[in-house]
């Protein structure tokens, strides 16, 4: 049973026939062979994402707590103003490219109008019971050009069949309903709080399940992917994408994108039982590709609170976010609670809307563009200026057997430039173990930054710009020949 809680889809020959398709080769041109475990195409696309939402958003938000007991009124949820476009438009103006909203949190209450239970929007004021959230916002999303994804709590605090076989029924049914009727869902997410005090239809008593086998994963899992074969599902152990074992939105100064979990006591990890500060880190050379998601709330909370409209992270603070999880190569999932009108609260609004701002500012334009490049070493075929072409898909790489190279890039004029992206091609592998950027001044090399794992996207920061018209990437460690699709300098906007 252990070795089947988690499983890793793998379709290295369709990623190697991409990654070879894509680098517009010549014909004689020979690629470079795939180095380890490899994700699959549902990962690759959302790997691409780099920042999205989290919407809590449920009883809670009107009766001021943060985990309902599941004896709730359903007459307490009752929006006055919901106006999903207009969360969207916030969303959109942050540069989010997607949602996944709390569909049911742990007190059991359903957002849409489910047959496998009264604990739902069925039963409340909103729209006289002929609401739906989760189908408004979905299609609000899908107008504006964001992902919809769904948020399904596997403790249910309400369920009186909570902890017996014949709740497992009620889940898959819930799960199947939402993949099925709402269009494409990007990521299905199981929160890892399993078990404890709660209603359980009037029996209010505490209910302890095993976690190993309770909830039999392999098979909800394998449904999940029946139905939504593009999306990917997030839990401690994935088994597509981790919790990278905090909820401060920072991954690990090294983040390897592979994996190998494991329980607090050294056996089997499953959701809600994983060793936290492993999931930080990855592990190199891990059993699985299982790269890490970096959840973090704008406020101190996880729904919202009117105590809290004054405690509302700023504008700089979720740039320090973005560049310690995407640019630690993770993914950046903001959470961003609508409050009891069913809007985003005029505080969040606007620090999203300045942070937006401050992304598009800084990274609008590669300033190493126009830069002559010089490899000391190139494979046939896999030229250096590929670092530059903002095409993920092609590649600059070295023969088989150089793991340590270095690439200078001579710019037609000084820049000013402090922070420095650089992406691996995924889709063959997570291969560089250390890196380090230069900058020339007078006359010699000087250390911009280091670091380790770079993955899909690795940013490096310094503290005071620097201005240097020649720029080194020293490639220090690699287990195979590295394999890069992009080189950038940036200047952060004030």
């Amino acid at each position: 049973m252990a070795s089947s809680i988690i499983y890793q889809p793998c379709r290295r020959s369709f990623l190697l026939g991409l990654a070879s398709a894509a680098s517009s080769l010549a014909s004689t041109a020979t690629p470079p062979a795939p180095y380890g475990v490899l994700p699959s195409l549902p990962q690759l696309h959302w790997s691409e994402l780099g920042f999205y939402n989290f919407l809590h958003f449920t009883v809670n938000t009107f009766n001021d707590k943060e985990w309902g007991d599941g004896d709730e009124n359903p007459a307490i949820f009752n929006p006055t103003a919901f106006d999903p476009a207009a969360i969207c438009s916030v969303l959109k103006d942050a540069g989010s490219r997607g949602i996944i909203l709390t569909c049911k949190h742990h007190d059991g209450f359903c957002l849409w109008p489910t047959k496998t239970t009264e604990h739902s929007i069925r039963f409340s004021p909103y729209k006289n019971g002929k609401g739906d959230i989760v189908r408004e916002l979905s299609d609000a999303a899908a107008r504006a050009g964001l992902k919809f994804g769904v948020y399904l709590s596997p403790w249910d605090r309400n369920n009186a069949a909570y902890g017996t076989p014949a709740y497992l029924d009620i889940y898959r049914s819930q799960l199947r309903e939402l993949l099925t009727d709402y269009g494409p869902i990007f990521e299905i997410w199981h929160d890892g709080a399993n078990g404890g005090s709660g209603y359980y239809g009037g029996a209010k008593e505490t209910r302890t399940i095993d976690k190993l086998h309770y909830y039999d994963w392999p098979t909800t899992w394998a449904l999940t992917h029946k139905l939504q074969p593009d999306g990917v599902i997030f839990s401690d152990v994935g088994p597509d994408i981790r919790w990278v074992g905090n909820e401060h939105g920072i991954a690990g100064e090294t983040c390897w994108a592979t994996y190998s979990p494991v329980a607090e006591d050294g056996g089997p990890a499953v959701p809600g039982n994983v060793r936290a500060e492993a999931s930080t880190v990855g592990t190199r050379n891990g059993k699985l590709w299982l790269p890490a998601e970096c959840d973090v709330s704008i406020r101190p909370g996880w729904f919202w609170h009117p105590a809290e409209n004054d405690k509302v992270k700023s504008p700089q603070q979720l740039f320090d976010l973005y560049c310690e999880s995407t640019g630690r190569g993770a993914s950046f999932l903001l959470n961003v609670p609508p409050d009891r009108r069913g809007l985003i609260y005029e505080t969040d609004a606007e620090s999203l809307r300045g942070f937006g701002r401050m992304m598009n500012a800084t990274f609008a334009r590669n300033l190493a563009f126009g830069a002559r490049v010089k490899a000391s070493n190139t494979r046939h075929g896999y030229q250096p200026i590929h670092l530059l072409d903002e095409n993920r898909h092609t590649y600059w790489t070295t023969d088989d057997n150089v793991t340590q190279t270095e690439i200078v890039f001579d710019l037609p004029r000084p820049i000013r430039f402090d922070l420095v992206r650089v992406r691996e091609t995924i889709a063959l592998g997570q291969r560089i173990g250390g890196f380090s950027v230069e900058y020339w001044k007078d006359s010699a090399w000087e250390v911009f930054g280091k670091g380790t794992s770079v993955g899909a996207c690795r940013i490096l920061r310094s503290t005071q710009p620097v201005s240097a018209n020649r720029v080194r990437l020293k490639i220090t460690e690699s287990a195979a020949c590295p394999v890069l699709s992009e080189f950038a300098l940036f200047l952060k906007a004030v």
